[in-house]
């Protein structure tokens, strides 16, 4: 196929639309449905991503992409029971795979409602089993086992867009695009990450685990393919918060630290314990714990609204049971696309348990946010390196 046309690009008056190859084939077969121009921007910049988490760390990935950034990016990594409660796995047998898409969807699961998933390993039963039973625009992967497949091509009425894509593909180095009728060329962005991001440790404390240097790999390569300016705080071989597309760098790191808060929050014992109703659905319980582990609480506790969800009326979690919740939390790590300009990034990431950092470092203020690091007892690198996607 050299061609693919497209019902509309970003929106349903832009017509016409459809991608193509300017020499050979696409490198990839739609096995079912029609996706659109968003959907094809998300599952080629998702693909790069979990093609390249998996060549850094050997483990299988995956990653749950919406409006061209990513709302979760994680690797194979075991469950433990809590995140299969939080996850919504049920009693599926859990294959690595299984467990990389059940974390990138859990980062945050608000924001994955309706996603475009990226697989880097041959889709198997296990994978489309927890695929099978979410809101989700389509897939891409290398492969598709058979029984996969078949669960795969059921959903959405028969229409779930499934892509699958030559892993051997290799895109020309230069790239261009159209902008108001002009033309933009520049090399393509083929940076690759390895352990010399972290040759320059500019903190007191250097001691930075080999799991740390896993965790700070994916907050890299996940920034890699996030609209600028961002920041990224994984954990435990997950994303955990994504902070895309702000002008302000300070507002990147807060609204990333906000869903790490959240994700945590969502492990706390209250939340654990709401007494959802069985026919509560598992969008509708996201919203509500979202809003529990709010400001406004309150707000789902009111008379009227409890009852929707709760077959009793749940205890307010209050600010200082969130915040002494949050105070044990510890071994975060934090990654943003350029450097920190002001130290106040540092002691907002604190707040949520931040540990380990890597940046780019060039600042003339780089002075002030190692001294903001050292004071906290951080391991911060400078690797020299700006990640902006646009």
């Amino acid at each position: 196929m050299k061609e693919f046309e497209l019902k509309y690009g970003c929106n349903p008056n832009q017509k016409p639309s459809k991608i193509f190859a300017k020499e050979g084939e696409l490198p990839i077969e739609i096995l079912c449905g029609r996706p659109g121009y968003i959907n094809f921007l998300d599952a080629f910049n998702s693909w790069q991503l979990v093609k390249e988490l998996k060549e850094a760390t050997g483990l299988p990935a995956a990653a749950s992409f919406k409006h061209v950034s990513p709302a979760g990016a994680a690797v194979g990594m075991p469950l433990s029971d809590t995140l299969k409660q939080i996850y919504f796995t049920g009693d599926i047998e859990l294959s690595p795979l299984a467990c990389a898409y059940a974390r990138a969807r859990g980062a945050d699961r608000m924001s994955s409602f309706g996603d475009f998933i990226a697989l880097s390993d041959v889709c198997d039963l296990s994978t489309a089993k927890l695929i099978q039973h979410e809101v989700s625009d389509g897939v891409i992967a290398p492969g598709y086992d058979d029984d996969a497949l078949e669960i795969l091509k059921g959903k959405r009425k028969g229409n779930y867009n499934i892509i699958k894509i030559d892993p051997n593909y290799v895109p020309d180095p230069i790239e261009r695009r159209d902008v108001f009728g002009i033309t933009f060329e520049q090399g393509r962005n083929d940076i690759k990450f390895d352990d010399s991001l972290f040759e320059n440790i500019v903190t007191n404390n250097k001691e930075l685990p080999e799991d740390k240097k896993r965790d700070l790999l994916i907050a890299f390569i996940t920034l890699k393919y996030t609209q600028s300016n961002s920041v990224c705080y994984t954990y435990d071989g997950q994303t955990v918060g994504v902070g895309a597309g702000q002008q302000s760098r300070i507002h990147c790191t807060r609204l990333a630290g906000n869903k790490a808060d959240n994700w945590f929050l969502r492990q706390c014992p209250k939340v654990l314990a709401l007494p959802f109703l069985d026919s509560v659905g598992r969008a509708d319980r996201d919203n509500t714990i979202d809003l529990y582990i709010s400001d406004d609480c309150e707000e789902v506790l009111a008379d009227g609204v409890w009852q929707k969800f709760f077959s009793t009326r749940p205890e307010v979690l209050t600010k200082a049971e969130k915040r002494a919740y949050l105070d044990t939390i510890s071994g975060v790590c934090l990654g943003s696309d350029a450097f920190f300009p002001f130290g106040d990034n540092i002691e907002r990431a604190v707040k949520s348990g931040v540990g380990y950092v890597l940046q780019a470092g060039g600042s003339v203020r780089d002075d002030l946010v190692i001294e903001a690091a050292n004071d906290h007892n951080l391991v911060m690198a400078c690797c020299g390196i700006r990640l902006f996607h646009h």
